[in-house]
């Protein structure tokens, strides 16, 4: 399903003129035209979901085997020395477009910090509780 009013929608099936890198049946990769860094580049599903918590599995099974393959032509071709696979779903989680998509961000030694959080603390009793009610949402969906 296509959404006609979605923006990552018409740019992933060719409505709006991009800088392609990679395009197959099923995705469009494109350059982000506000780059974190040099090459970074999103991964487009040419099928409209709002988000992972609704991408069908046969799509899902496809986005890391091809963000690894993005990944690994950066290296090569940008000669960057990592990269960040990022995904963001919920506005509180830094979504501003509700058309999954997964950010390839290129890594450069010495480059800016990102993607990068301080490590809270969690008391034992915490991670017990948290994990429980976790276990029964998700027994409860099957």
């Amino acid at each position: 399903m296509k959404d006609k009013d979605c923006i990552f929608c018409k740019i992933a099936n060719g409505e709006i003129p991009a800088s392609t890198v990679y395009e197959d049946e099923d995705f469009r990769v494109i350059l982000d035209l506000g780059p974190a860094s040099r090459g970074h580049a999103l991964i487009l599903p040419k099928e409209h979901y709002q988000d992972l918590c609704h991408l069908d599995e046969r799509t899902a099974a496809k986005v890391l085997p091809l963000a690894g393959k993005i990944g690994s032509a950066m290296k090569k071709a940008l000669g960057c020395s990592g990269f960040n696979v990022v995904q963001n779903n919920g506005e509180a989680a830094g979504q501003t477009v509700f058309h999954f998509h997964a950010h390839i961000i290129p890594r450069y030694e010495n480059g800016p910090s990102m993607v990068t959080w301080e490590p809270g603390k969690a008391e034992p009793e915490e991670l017990t509780e948290i994990s429980s009610v976790l276990k029964r949402e998700l027994e409860s969906e099957n």
